[in-house]
């Protein structure tokens, strides 16, 4: 199996959204990474010990936060394997939340569709500021699995197919602005993203009419994406298909990208039907820092 270094876009969540935070602030942070890192273990659970290793926190720290969530109806723990889980109270708030982000129920037949047609991993992502988010992973039959992308995970818009996909789709002023802002952390952690590369997989990806991932997140790990746009055209989705590289020929791109298309025209039509689609996936960017010299754009196609 393909595996991603576990816990990483949760630690870049938090620190995205608090990388200046103190005091009562910082717990918030630390307790927003444990119910992301515990989100992500899914149905098996998370173990204290996993968390601690995760998380960079002292196991007495973890310990108590865990408590405090679990007391609050967060989180959940099992009294026989003593394995944390997402608590009722988390239910809750999503099922809240998905008034707001219909696109996710209104994909899962296309998502379960691509799955079975394709025999690989599809997935469904969602534009939050100058990120990516994926928010529904759909297994494939075929037995080698692509673990590169879990539900929850957070990446830069333009790493990863889906994830590039929504990034060519924006207007070049609002690239150069996502570029610019995640300059810094593409250095960081993502050494094979400069936005000089993401450009040209800009245009590519243009060019082509959908976005392909040749194995720069993980080795090996190639997948091909394609945007979902709200009425006005700006998108506010991406379906991907995850596959090993051997599965992934350029025959085979085309063919993947076809069906992520009709799966995406379909969903597009079915948001229109439901009232125009989620006003609040359409991608914006916050917190822009200022910047002098445009990342070069302009000629894009």
């Amino acid at each position: 199996m393909l595996e991603h270094p576990k816990s990483s876009s949760a630690r870049i969540a938090v620190q995205v959204m608090g990388d200046a935070a103190a005091g009562g602030a910082q717990s918030i942070d630390r307790a927003a990474t444990l119910l992301l890192l515990v989100g992500r273990a899914g149905p098996s659970g998370a173990r204290l010990s996993d968390l601690v290793a995760q998380c960079d926190l002292s196991k007495p720290t973890v310990r108590r936060m865990l408590l405090a969530l679990v007391r609050a109806g967060l989180l959940d723990q099992d009294p026989v394997s003593r394995r944390y889980y997402l608590g009722p109270e988390i239910y809750v708030l999503g099922t809240l939340a998905s008034t707001r982000f219909g696109i996710h129920p209104i994909s899962l037949r296309s998502l379960a569709r691509l799955s079975q047609e394709t025999g690989d991993t599809a997935f469904l992502s969602v534009p939050r500021g100058v990120h990516s988010i994926c928010v529904h992973r759909e297994e494939g039959s075929y037995p080698i699995r692509i673990h590169a992308l879990h539900a929850g995970d957070r990446h830069p818009l333009g790493v990863g197919a889906g994830s590039l996909a929504l990034l060519a789709a924006l207007p070049d002023p609002d690239v150069d602005e996502v570029l610019a802002a995640n300059a810094a952390l593409l250095a960081e952690r993502y050494p094979h993203h400069p936005p000089s590369v993401l450009l040209g997989l800009i245009r590519e990806t243009r060019a082509k009419g959908y976005a392909l991932n040749p194995g720069m997140l993980l080795p090996g790990s190639w997948g091909v994406g394609v945007p979902i746009r709200a009425a006005d055209g700006r998108p506010i989705g991406a379906l991907s298909i995850a596959a090993i590289e051997s599965r992934l020929s350029p025959a085979r791109q085309r063919e993947v990208a076809s069906l992520l298309k009709q799966e995406a025209a379909r969903i597009e039509t079915r948001l229109g039907e439901a009232g125009g689609g989620p006003a609040a996936c359409i991608p914006a960017v916050h917190d822009r820092p200022p910047h002098g010299k445009r990342s070069g754009t302009e000629s894009l196609p």
